[in-house]
């Protein structure tokens, strides 16, 4: 088998298992969830090879498949494996099984439904990150909402239908404004024969005006900004990660959100570098914003779901600062950063879902002590709050300290040139962290310690599936902090490209 064909198989495992559990009876739920665990294994594993055998000094793609799908509309099924998603590829394959493992007791009704829709899940969120042409990505786009919406709709609380709308209208919303800016992108850059490309290459090509270039960023930002989110597109983020069983939780907040801030990586800012350049000071205050506001609501709740999702708007404002400070180290620390936060983010929602199973209920204030109850349980969860705070020797520090390394060099260039806008962004930024370790230890201090106060309790500790699930993601946590060498030189190359890209002038009469 050639290595492109790997990366079909990474792509289109969750559909065969899918497929397989579809001869399972409903009724054979250990066989469905061994089977699905199983497929998400096979995943991980192949693109474990991809990610070892990816070749960090040849640019552009690696183990891609061209093949003509609509030659009519000049679309074509293209994926490859580049700088700027193979970091995002593997963490998608590596949460993937611990989703699954996740919801072995979690999930006790339909639950051959529920893994079909985490497979399908899966399947979508991997297409978007390997699409390498702009019809092919919208479609996985949009087929990211159907299986988050019956997740969501149907294993989410008790106001799960009204946190399902809301993040549907909301994504429904972006993703419109989002076609209609890819049609008229596609037919504005069409041959005087009609001859169409959606290919990602042809498009970076594009020479636009300027007022132009600013319509289709606004459409393809919102629908970004929107996923991200951005602040003030954020609300339907604590509703849905409140309301969604922890399998949903993890998946947005590990995957889903990353689409987010990907778009604007892969897409936003390179196909439209006037309107970026010009735009810039507005994006890095929503970002600026996204940081300090995020932390400061996630300091104020007493629902443990919300704190985590709350600090998830303020991480991924770090994303946002690294990709528009336009700095080589910044923009690598955005895609670190990214990581960071799907494993971190990822692993306090099964923590919180591990606790909830026990004790029922998600407020705060009727925890207290499970330091001395819970202690190998209390052990993980402050390793995952360190990391999340940015401890060094954590991804969470490599991340935060990169993108705001970055942006400072970048606001200090801008400061001896006559603008000290960046240079007092980035300042702002450095709040976050202290207002992350606030609320993260105002969070442990009353969750691990002071009075006990369990539940329901007494409770049982971790049990052996449990703990492999979170070793799994605290030697994740601490191989991208201690070893971030590797990793970082895989995407070396899609950063400078990406610089290149959003830092040449396109209009129309410029030298190429």
């Amino acid at each position: 088998m050639s290595d492109a064909a790997w990366l079909n198989v990474v792509l289109f495992l969750p559909v065969l298992g899918t497929a397989l559990l579809l001869f399972v009876p409903a009724t054979r739920e250990s066989a469905i969830r061994t089977l699905t665990l199983v497929a998400m294994a096979a995943q991980l594993v192949v693109t474990g090879f991809l990610y070892a055998a990816f070749d960090p000094a040849t640019p552009g793609l690696q183990f891609a498949t061209r093949l003509p799908w609509i030659p009519a509309w000049g679309v074509t099924y293209t994926i490859g494996l580049d700088g700027y998603n193979v970091l995002l590829v593997l963490l998608t394959a590596f949460l993937g099984p611990l989703v699954v493992a996740g919801a072995f007791t979690a999930v006790r009704r339909d639950v051959k439904l529920f893994y079909c829709m985490v497979l399908l899940i899966q399947f979508a969120m991997m297409g978007a990150f390997v699409a390498q042409d702009l019809f092919l990505f919208y479609l996985f786009w949009e087929a990211m909402m159907i299986p988050m919406f019956v997740i969501i709709g149907i294993w989410g609380g008790e106001r799960r239908i009204y946190a399902t709308f809301k993040f549907v209208l909301y994504t429904a919303f972006g993703s419109i404004l989002m076609l209609a800016a890819m049609i008229w992108l596609a037919w504005s850059l069409a041959t005087p024969e009609g001859a169409l490309s959606f290919a990602f290459t042809d498009l970076y090509q594009s020479r636009l005006p300027l007022s132009t270039q600013v319509l289709l960023l606004s459409a393809f930002g919102l629908s970004f900004a929107i996923k991200v989110p951005i602040v003030p597109l954020h609300t339907w983020l604590p509703d849905a990660h409140v309301e969604a069983p922890t399998a949903g939780s993890v998946i947005l907040a590990g995957v889903l959100l990353k689409m987010g801030t990907y778009g604007f990586m892969k897409l936003g800012f390179p196909l439209f570098p006037d309107a970026t350049m010009v735009l810039s000071p507005l994006l890095i205050a929503l970002a600026v914003v996204s940081i300090v506001y995020g932390a400061c609501l996630a300091l104020v709740q007493d629902d443990i779901k919300k704190i985590i999702a709350y600090s998830s708007i303020s991480h991924l404002g770090y994303v946002m600062l690294g990709l528009v400070c336009l700095d080589l180290v910044g923009v690598q620390g955005a895609v670190v950063q990214m990581v960071s936060h799907g494993l971190t983010a990822a692993g306090l929602f099964l923590m919180v879902g591990m606790i909830y199973e026990r004790c029922h209920t998600r407020e705060l204030a009727a925890y207290g002590g499970l330091a001395k109850v819970l202690p190998v349980y209390s052990l993980f969860f402050m390793l995952l709050t360190l990391a999340s705070i940015g401890l060094p020797t954590t991804s969470g520090f490599t991340g935060e300290f990169m993108v705001l390394l970055g942006a400072g060099t970048a606001g200090w260039q801008q400061y001896s040139q006559g603008s000290s806008f960046l240079l007092a962004s980035s300042a702002v930024a450095v709040t976050g962290v202290v207002l992350g370790a606030m609320y993260m230890l105002r969070f442990a201090q009353g969750f691990l310690f002071g009075g006990e106060r369990v539940p329901h309790g007494p409770v049982l500790d971790l049990d052996l599936r449990e703990k492999a699930i979170l070793v799994a993601i605290v030697a994740a946590v601490f191989w991208l902090g201690l070893f971030p060498a590797e990793p970082l030189a895989k995407t070396e190359l899609a950063a400078q490209e990406y610089r290149q890209l959003v830092t040449t002038s396109r209009l129309p009469g410029n030298a190429p």
